[in-house]
C-alpha cells in the first residue's frame, strides 16, 4: 500500500529517533561512524518526504543534516542525494538558476558511475531548460547520457536512491517541453510511460509519484500542441491517486494555468480545474504561485 507523504515522514522520523538514541550510546569509533551515516541517510529520506508533503523548511533542515553527516563520514553520495532534493525544490518553486547551481555543485562533488551523479546531471539539464538556456541544456543532456552509460553494474533501479537505466536521461521529456518542443516531448513521455512507469504501476498495484508527474508532463505537452482532450485526459489520470505529492501538485497547477490560458471557457478545462482544486485541498496546501 502506498504511503502518503505525511505518513511516510512520521514512520521515517520514528526510525531516525530510535537510531539517534543508539548513536548516543555508541562509544566505539567505527560503530559510531556507521550509525551516524545511517542517521544521515534517514535524514535524507526525511528531506524527500518533507518535500513531497510541501514542507520545504523542514526539507532543507533535514538535507543540511544529511550533508553534514556526509562530510563527517567522507561519503559524498549521501550529500549528493540531499543536494538533489534541494535542487528539485528550487526547480518546482520556479527558481531554475538556483536549481542549476545546486545540481552542478552536487554533480561535481560525486563520482561518475554512481546513480546520484547521473541523476544530478539530468536535473541540471532540466533546470537549464527551465531557464531557457538551450546551449547548457544540450551540454547537460550529452553529459547525462554519458553518465547513464557509465553507471556501475548493480546500480539500484528502484527506491528513493535509484535511477532506471534508459536510452535517454531522466527528465528529457520535461526538458523538451520547457524548450517548447511539444511533439518531441509527447513522444519522449510516451516512451517513458510505456517502458517504465506503467509496468511499475502494474507490478506494485499502485500509482508511483513519478508516474503521475510523467502523465502531467504529457498533459502539458499535449496542451502546448493544442490537443485539449488529450491534455485533460492525462491530467485526470495523474490526479487519480488519493494524495498527490507536492511536486505532482505543482505540475498539476501548471497544467491548470496552461488550460486556462489556451482553452478559456472550455468545459473540459473547467472540469479539470475542479479535480485539481480537490487534490489541492487533499494535500492541505494550495500549489505555490509562479511554479
Amino acid at each position: 500500500m502506498r504511503r502518503t507523504p505525511d505518513a511516510a515522514y512520521d514512520e521515517i522520523f520514528a526510525v531516525r529517533s530510535y537510531t539517534s538514541e543508539i548513536l548516543k550510546g555508541s562509544r566505539q569509533v567505527p560503530r559510531h561512524k556507521d550509525i551516524s551515516l545511517a542517521v544521515g541517510w534517514l535524514s535524507c529520506l526525511l528531506g524527500i518526504a518533507a518535500c513531497d508533503a510541501g514542507d520545504h523548511a523542514a526539507a532543507h533542515i533535514w538535507c543540511a543534516d544529511a550533508e553534514r553527516r556526509s562530510q563527517e563520514a567522507r561519503h559524498p553520495e549521501l550529500a549528493g542525494w540531499a543536494v538533489l532534493t534541494r535542487s528539485m525544490i528550487a526547480f518546482y518553486q520556479g527558481q531554475p538558476r538556483q536549481s542549476v547551481l545546486l545540481a552542478s555543485k552536487g554533480r561535481e562533488a560525486t563520482a561518475m558511475g554512481t546513480a546520484v551523479h547521473a541523476k544530478l546531471a539530468a536535473q541540471e539539464m532540466r533546470a537549464a531548460a527551465m531557464a531557457g538556456d538551450v546551449s547548457h541544456t544540450e551540454t547537460a543532456r550529452r553529459y547525462a547520457t554519458k553518465a547513464l552509460v557509465r553507471l556501475a553494474p548493480g546500480s539500484r533501479e528502484t527506491g528513493a536512491f535509484s535511477i532506471t537505466p534508459a536510452e535517454e536521461p531522466p527528465y528529457t521529456a520535461t526538458s523538451l517541453l520547457l524548450l517548447g518542443q511539444f511533439q518531441e516531448s509527447v513522444s519522449a513521455t510516451n516512451r517513458v510511460l510505456q517502458t517504465h512507469y506503467q509496468y511499475e504501476a502494474r507490478k506494485r498495484g499502485e500509482q508511483p509519484s513519478g508516474y503521475a508527474r510523467a502523465l502531467l508532463i504529457l498533459g502539458l505537452a499535449h496542451a502546448g500542441s493544442g490537443n485539449l482532450d488529450e491534455a485533460v485526459s492525462a491530467g485526470h489520470a495523474a490526479l487519480a491517486g488519493k494524495r498527490p505529492a507536492w511536486p505532482t501538485l505543482a505540475l498539476a497547477g501548471k497544467l491548470d494555468r496552461a488550460l486556462e490560458r489556451d482553452f478559456a471557457n472550455a468545459q473540459q478545462a473547467e472540469e479539470y480545474r475542479v479535480r485539481y482544486l480537490e487534490a489541492s485541498h487533499r494535500l492541505q496546501l494550495l500549489a505555490p504561485t509562479g511554479e
